[in-house]
C-alpha cells in the first residue's frame, strides 16, 4: 500500500460502493441483508460512512486529539457510543433515504463528502462525540466499514464487490491490530497461519 493515502484508500472504497449499488437488481433491494436488516438496510447502514464524513467536517474542530489512530478509536471510542438498537435502526433509516435511486443519493453524497475533504487541512482534528481524531485517522475508520460492509452486500446479492486490494488490505491489518489489542491476537495469528480456526462468534467489533 505503499503511497496510497487515506483520502484514495476512502474514495476507491466509497466508488466499488456506488458501482455494487447500481448492480443490485430491484427485487434484491427487500431481500435479507445482514442480521435484521434488509440489502436496503444495510447498503444504508454502508452508505452512512460516507454521509458521517461530511456531517463530522462540518462540525467545529475540537481542541485536542484524544483518539490517536483508527486502532484506538476501535479499542475505545467505538465501545463507548456504539449501541446495537440505535445502529439498527439507524440503518433502517439511512436505507429508506436511498429512496428510488441509491445510486444518485449516494454519489451525490460521495461528491459532497470528496469536497469537505479537500476543503480541510491534513491535520484535521474530527469530533466524534466530543473526542477528538485526526481526519486521516477518522477516514481509515471510514475505509474499515466501507469494506466489511461493501462485502456483507456482495454476500447478500451474490454480486462481485469490486473493491480495491490495497483497501481490503487495510481493513485486515486495522482489524488484526484491534483483535491484538482486545487480547485475540494470538487467536487470529494462529487462524490466518492455519493453525486453528478462530472461536464461534468472533468478532473485533
Amino acid at each position: 500500500m505503499t503511497g496510497v493515502t487515506n483520502t484514495a484508500l476512502f474514495l476507491s472504497s466509497a466508488t466499488a460502493l456506488v458501482h455494487l449499488l447500481g448492480e443490485i437488481r430491484d427485487e434484491q433491494w427487500s431481500e435479507p441483508g445482514l442480521g435484521s436488516w434488509t440489502v436496503r438496510s444495510l447498503a444504508g447502514h454502508t452508505a452512512r460512512a460516507i454521509l458521517t464524513v461530511e456531517n463530522y467536517l462540518l462540525q467545529e474542530e475540537p481542541g485536542d486529539v484524544t483518539i490517536a489512530t483508527a486502532e484506538d478509536y476501535y479499542s475505545t471510542a467505538y465501545l463507548i457510543f456504539t449501541d446495537d438498537a440505535a445502529v439498527a435502526a439507524r440503518g433502517i433509516e439511512a436505507g429508506e433515504w436511498l429512496g428510488a435511486n441509491p445510486v444518485a443519493q449516494v454519489s451525490a453524497a460521495l461528491v459532497r463528502a470528496t469536497a469537505a475533504i479537500e476543503s480541510q487541512p491534513s491535520n484535521r482534528i474530527v469530533s466524534i462525540g466530543g473526542m477528538g481524531i485526526r481526519l486521516p485517522e477518522y477516514l481509515r475508520t471510514r475505509v474499515f466499514e466501507l469494506v466489511v460492509h461493501t462485502i456483507d452486500l456482495s454476500r447478500a446479492t451474490g454480486l462481485p464487490h469490486g473493491l480495491p486490494d490495497f483497501a481490503v488490505e487495510d481493513a485486515v491489518t486495522l482489524a488484526a491490530a484491534v483483535a491484538s489489542r482486545g487480547g485475540s491476537g494470538e487467536d487470529v495469528l494462529l487462524a490466518l497461519t492455519g493453525r486453528r480456526p478462530l472461536p464461534g462468534g468472533f468478532s473485533v467489533v
